[in-house]
């Protein structure tokens, strides 16, 4: 018998838009960044170690996905290769400072991805209404 949270965790993937989507791996970075922070302060380096990967794993998706056509992506590739080799150090010296900056540094992008959301379903709703008018 399947678990009704996992039924809903995947459907809510399945009908999220990308946006969403984007919002969702941002949450996960940070939630796997945790784990890890918790991880090495409780001296599991081999959790912290796949906690860290993980993390990795998805701020590389981040760059595989940009869309180069935007002059942003040039800027986001290159601070998502900075935050890339930052993990990488952390797992190599097991740097909690390091490890917290980063996750730190993720939030913020994540924070300023959902207000950019709200704010284009805002300007979308402002928009339709002014056609409609």
């Amino acid at each position: 018998m399947n678990n009704p949270y996992d039924t809903y965790k995947n459907n809510s993937v399945f009908t999220a838009t990308k946006e969403e989507l984007t919002a969702m791996l941002y949450d996960g970075a940070v939630r796997f960044c945790n784990q890890a922070i918790i991880a090495l302060e409780n001296k599991d380096m081999e959790k912290a170690n796949e906690m860290i990967k993980r993390t990795q794993a998805i701020i590389q998706e981040f760059r595989l996905t940009l869309d180069k056509k935007y002059e942003i992506s040039a800027q986001l590739d290159n601070l998502y290769e900075y935050m890339l080799h930052r993990l990488i150090q952390a797992n190599i010296k097991k740097d909690l400072a390091i490890l917290t900056t980063v996750r730190d540094d993720i939030k913020e992008m994540r924070d300023t991805w959902k207000e950019a959301i709200k704010l284009s379903r805002i300007n979308s709703t402002s928009g339709t209404k002014v056609l409609n008018s």
